[in-house]
């Protein structure tokens, strides 16, 4: 089973890596767009930031991963093995497309898709599921809504006051406080995914008798999204900082400290969210807020399709890993 846990570990940190490469893109976008840093300096910032992240802010989220939303006694190496390469998959060709998907969806349909091959859908726990489900599919309906507020609230109280051209130079530089903020708020919660799948794994090989992360499965966790985000998805940084509306320090601001709001919240009451959406949907409202006209609609709908495609997508593609994962593994001699 040692042999079985290696190769789990080693697939959920590619999964970790590629989620901060994928989602590096949320962070920085906006930063390098508004020029308030250049591309290396947004990166230092942002990747230090996800490192700490994991760190500060508890394990709800590992436990609504790897516990809440499938019975631990069910769970073997090849589903979570199964899952992991699922949603890497599935990452990997979004970000080819140059797409910003959820990494966080994709995760959850890979744990659905490998569950339900090997056990069908009775060991899935409904309450569970709902709520993670909820947290996805919802925060980014509050990050559109708070961010359109949120921007129309700056707006009037700057020409309320009379702000001059200082202001933009306050938006520049307030960009830094709050690019942190969302770089420990995206470390936490989806460095945690991580967190909850190799303690899953734990528990599945018998190495854990209760599902608990470990000090070290936490400091993996965070130098791998680390490692992921100071690579950075250029393709997605595109999509995000200059796909739906030329963005000035003020959108920047407001989406960066709306996003890290929302992301950070969900992270403290346990719910995965999905940093692309709630950081896409913000940009939308914030822009939205100023003129509806100045958005790119369609640069959103194909976005919108791809959040719809990729739980049904990733979990179809974990369940065809499940049977050459299971294959590999009794080929291998090695105990599911």
């Amino acid at each position: 089973m040692f042999v079985s846990l290696i190769v789990l570990i080693v697939a959920a940190i590619i999964f970790d890596f590629l989620n901060g490469f994928h989602d590096s893109s949320n962070i920085v976008a906006t930063m390098i767009s508004s020029r308030a840093f250049s591309a290396r300096r947004a990166l230092a910032i942002v990747t230090i930031g996800e490192m700490v992240g994991p760190f500060l802010f508890g394990v709800a989220v590992a436990k609504a991963v790897g516990h809440d939303v499938v019975s631990g006694e069910t769970v073997t190496v090849a589903v979570v093995i199964s899952a992991l390469v699922g949603a890497i998959v599935w990452n990997v060709l979004t970000w080819w497309l140059g797409i910003p998907s959820s990494s966080s969806h994709a995760l959850i349909g890979g744990i659905i898709g490998a569950v339900a091959v090997e056990h069908g859908f009775a060991p899935i726990q409904m309450k569970g599921l709902e709520k993670v489900l909820i947290a996805l599919f919802c925060s980014p309906i509050i990050g559109l809504v708070f961010g359109f507020i949120i921007q129309r609230f700056i707006l009037r109280f700057l020409v309320s006051t009379g702000a001059g051209p200082g202001a933009n130079r306050f938006f520049r530089t307030g960009q830094f406080f709050t690019a942190c903020a969302l770089a420990l708020s995206h470390g936490t919660n989806d460095a945690q995914k991580t967190m909850g799948m190799i303690a899953m794994g734990l528990v599945a090989t018998g190495f854990q008798k209760e599902f608990s992360v470990p000090w070290w499965v936490i400091l993996i966790s965070a130098m791998a999204i680390g490692a992921g985000t100071a690579t950075g998805g250029w393709r997605l940084i595109k999509t995000l900082g200059f796909g739906f509306y030329k963005i000035w320090p003020i959108h920047a601001f407001t989406s960066q400290f709306t996003s890290a709001s929302v992301i950070l919240g969900a992270a403290l009451v346990g719910g995965p969210v999905s940093t692309t959406q709630v950081v896409s949907s913000v940009i939308v409202g914030a822009g939205a807020s100023e003129n509806s006209r100045k958005v790119r609609w369609q640069v959103c709908a194909n976005i919108a399709i791809a959040w719809v495609l990729t739980i049904p997508a990733a979990a179809l593609v974990a369940a065809g890993t499940y049977f050459v994962v299971k294959f590999i593994m009794v080929l291998a001699g090695v105990q599911i």
